[in-house]
């Protein structure tokens, strides 16, 4: 089979609601065979966090991405790639001309991350045609959710058997099998503090849906998205992400976890530059023009919705709405809609 490596490129987006997008499954397409699913992930990820390295963890999966990014725009042909940022981890879908570069360079990032994070990433490959022999589907499509953010959307169990294959599988790539070409994670920084629910009385709510059954889950998935429509309104009324409650930590503190998880190494005009800009940030973003225009578009891109064989999205609302979705997917569980 010839590699069509401008596959997820020349996919058009779909600028139409989610529900009905997973509707319609002629939108969908199979991802070619000769391509490969990639997958970095923390291990020991929860008791990480529950140690009180969150921040550190984030890094490092956001490291993940950053230099597969950085690393695909070296090329000429401009390859464009999905991926899903899981918060300990990153799962992406490449063609095979650049798994070989992007496993180098997440493989750097490996070791990056265990020097200055003292955190132990997981990196693995499986090519698709080895996950679609066990009899797993993976289909893609891509959907425009506002005039800022498109995001891919897969259906299927492809991309959570390939992650489980690759954490179970795992070995070490030998340090001398990695090019020692320096690691690029330009762009990579982290200086957002938490953020608040955008009215008071509300909550913040993860939610993470997973039907195990390929057949199913188009139809189960747009049942639960038309029902979030109904109960919290569409993705921008139910968005906890606002331009109000987006507040940059200037901490010194903050702007250090990012130096190491960037640079590697204590560097104090990097430290000292990166805390005046940032400090600078605050009163840009609330005086000046330019600085409203860009945290709206911040606020745009942050995608609150992943759909990668589940559905993880990130949700505000009052406890009555809350206590609705509850009702209702505890009624599918018990009428065994996986």
């Amino acid at each position: 089979m010839s590699e069509n490596k401008f596959f997820f490129k020349k996919l058009i987006p779909h600028k139409i609601p989610l529900r009905k997008l997973l509707r319609d499954g002629r939108l969908f397409e199979k991802v070619p065979a000769d391509w490969h699913i990639i997958v970095a992930d923390i291990e020991e990820s929860t008791e990480a966090i529950a140690n009180g390295l969150h921040n550190e963890v984030n890094l490092a999966a956001t490291g993940s991405i950053v230099s597969v990014l950085n690393q695909l725009k070296k090329y000429k042909s401009k390859i464009k790639v999905p991926y899903f940022f899981g918060g300990d981890g990153a799962t992406f879908i490449v063609p095979p001309s650049t798994q070989k570069d992007l496993m180098n360079v997440l493989n750097k990032q490996r070791l990056h991350v265990k020097k200055n994070l003292k955190l132990d990433l997981r990196v693995g490959s499986i090519p698709v045609k080895d996950v679609y022999r066990k009899g797993h589907r993976l289909r893609i499509a891509k959907i425009r959710l506002n005039d800022y953010l498109i995001t891919p959307v897969v259906l299927g169990t492809a991309l959570k058997y390939a992650e489980k294959v690759i954490k179970n599988t795992y070995e070490e790539d030998p340090k001398e099998l990695i090019t020692r070409k320096k690691l690029d994670l330009t762009g990579m920084e982290c200086r957002w503090d938490e953020i608040e629910p955008p009215k008071t009385k509300q909550k913040v709510v993860c939610l993470l849906i997973n039907c195990d059954d390929d057949k199913l889950q188009r139809k189960i998935y747009e049942e639960v998205i038309t029902k979030l429509d109904r109960i919290f309104g569409d993705l921008h009324e139910r968005q906890p992400i606002s331009t109000i409650k987006l507040q940059l930590d200037t901490t010194i503190a903050k702007i250090r976890k990012e130096m190491y998880a960037r640079i590697g190494k204590y560097n104090v005009i990097y430290l000292f530059k990166n805390w005046l800009v940032t400090g600078f940030g605050k009163y840009y973003f609330k005086y000046f023009e330019e600085g409203k225009s860009y945290l709206f578009k911040v606020s745009q891109l942050s995608d609150t919705l992943m759909i990668d064989g589940s559905i993880n999205t990130v949700i505000s609302g009052d406890q009555n709405q809350i206590d609705r979705l509850i009702a209702y997917l505890d009624e599918m569980e018990a009428n065994k809609k996986n």
